[in-house]
């Protein structure tokens, strides 16, 4: 590599995407944490209960993760009562996710925390401008294809 083909860390994309993401999961999370609830619980919460995602596969594809990683928050979410699995009509290898009146209630109190996580960081830019890096971010994620196994 010549002199004149300067590397800096702290100028890459890629570097500035991820630092950008790991401060707002680590601020959601703390904003979550005495909840009991990940960011991927609020995933799950808020495909099933505000877009109505309501199967593994889907909700797989909702997030953007491997469906192993899915199975594995939703019998998290389970057994602390936040989600119920109903057996489709006569095929038990069809199943449907739907919040209990836990999974709702949390819901409701993780939505304000969210919507202020979001505030707190769009507040910083103009309206425009936070149109335009939005959009932007889903041109560089066209066509990328690869399941991740969290967010």
């Amino acid at each position: 590599m010549s002199s004149t083909d300067e590397y800096s860390l702290h100028k890459r994309l890629g570097y500035k995407v991820s630092r950008l993401a790991r401060l707002m999961e680590a601020r959601l999370e703390a904003m979550m944490g005495d909840l009991g609830i990940t960011r991927m619980m609020w995933c799950v919460l808020s495909g099933v209960g505000l877009e109505d995602v309501t199967t593994p596969s889907d909700l797989a594809r909702y997030i953007g993760i491997a469906r192993p990683t899915v199975s594995r928050v939703l019998r998290e979410m389970e057994s602390k009562g936040l989600i119920r699995r109903i057996g489709a009509e006569g095929d038990g290898r069809c199943v449907k996710i739907r919040l209990t009146d836990r999974g709702m209630s949390m819901l409701q109190k993780c939505r304000p925390l969210v919507d202020q996580l979001n505030a707190h960081f769009g507040s910083k830019l103009n309206p425009g401008d936070l149109e335009a890096i939005l959009a932007q971010l889903d041109a560089l994620a066209e066509g990328e294809t690869r399941e991740l196994t969290s967010i």
